[in-house]
């Protein structure tokens, strides 16, 4: 894949997480209640809004995606983000037991409040946890210095703590109470 087209295709990525995840009334989209959009409608509502695609586009933006943050469905005419939205959506995924370590990476300097006050979705839905200490490693980076908390799933769930699982196997709860977490080891290099 030359430069130019994996940039196309990363500025894609941006935007269908910016329409699916936060903001959809920003090319007039409505989602579902489970967060699905007809596809059709949402390259119409793109082009419309300046940001015309292809379909074909859109389906390598699918398939590369390392992170699987899109899914599709059964019969490919619908997309969906797979977590992380802002906007009220209810993805519809079965409450599941969760390993017993999960793991959440941050910036360093979101350490102290964490620790004192647990996790907290934020502007997101949910709180995200990751099931390996290099991912949330990865996901701490784009935040800062990374650090990764652990998260005692067995101590969270006592603690009313739900969790489910997303299509793309990211692992979402609740607020996580501070009692719940320690600093994990670094990822072995």
């Amino acid at each position: 894949m030359n430069d130019r087209l994996a940039e196309h295709l990363a500025r894609l990525s941006k935007f269908l997480s910016l329409v699916l995840r936060h903001d959809p009334a920003a090319i007039g989209l409505e989602l579902d209640a489970n967060g699905w959009t007809d596809i059709a409608t949402l390259l119409s509502k793109a082009a419309a809004a300046g940001r015309p695609m292809e379909r074909a586009d859109l389906d390598t933006v699918i398939a590369l995606n390392d992170k699987r943050r899109f899914s599709l469905s059964d019969d490919g005419l619908r997309l969906r983000a797979a977590q992380g939205h802002s906007v009220a959506v209810d993805l519809a995924v079965a409450e599941a037991t969760p390993p017993a370590l999960l793991y959440h990476g941050t910036a360093r300097r979101f350490l102290d409040a964490i620790l004192q006050q647990g996790l907290k979705p934020q502007s997101r839905n949910h709180v995200h946890l990751s099931a390996d200490t290099a991912t949330a490693t990865e996901v701490g980076r784009r935040h800062g210095r990374p650090v990764v908390l652990r998260v005692d799933t067995a101590a969270a769930l006592t603690a009313g703590v739900r969790f489910y699982c997303a299509d793309n196997g990211v692992w979402l709860a609740g607020p996580v109470p501070a009692g719940c977490l320690a600093l994990a080891d670094p990822p072995a290099a």
